[in-house]
């Protein structure tokens, strides 16, 4: 990655600024060290700009985006909806626009409360988790779930996250089933 990232962060729901101190810097934060560490893992480069959207929800708003983009009437903690795929190709200095990622305010909090978690830890982790997804990289096989989880406890270790992995309950839901 040429270090030229544009992240866009929509807090379309005031609780989260309310629930989690300096949200938009952790989230910046958290987009910014999985690009470079993932980019840098799975051999991606670019050499134009990259654009990420991280929107900040309401578990209502979310479970609208669920329902209509994968068939499920439920809210759940993360979404990624990828725009750039591998092997694209784009013109000389053109901007990759990555895609969106979601998380919705009241699953993630449930979440980090059942698991004894920081909030603004499991956001965090959440954050990685959905940009992981938009540079390519899945949890369907047992050797691809390794992979992902391991990027993630190191660029989390990074960011002085705790391994969310250590404990028996994963902060992160499988993924549905193909439609």
């Amino acid at each position: 990655m040429n270090g030229d990232c544009t992240i866009d962060v929509d807090v379309s729901c005031p609780g989260w600024a309310d629930a989690c101190l300096e949200v938009e810097n952790l989230v910046r934060d958290a987009v910014r060290l999985a690009l470079a560490r993932g980019t840098r893992a799975l051999g991606l480069g670019w050499r134009g700009p990259v654009e990420v959207g991280i929107t900040l929800a309401a578990a209502a708003d979310q479970q609208r985006l669920n329902r209509d983009y994968r068939g499920l009437d439920k809210s759940t903690n993360v979404l990624a909806f990828p725009v750039w795929r591998s092997g694209a190709t784009l013109p000389e200095g053109a901007p990759v626009l990555l895609g969106d990622v979601v998380l919705a305010l009241e699953t993630v909090a449930n979440e980090a409360r059942e698991q004894n978690k920081l909030l603004g830890n499991h956001m965090s982790h959440l954050v990685v988790h959905g940009v992981l997804h938009l540079l390519g990289c899945d949890h369907q096989t047992q050797a691809e779930a390794v992979m992902m989880e391991s990027l993630e406890t190191s660029i989390l270790a990074e960011l002085g996250v705790p391994d969310p992995y250590r404990d028996p309950i994963s902060s992160v839901e499988p993924a549905a089933p193909p439609l």
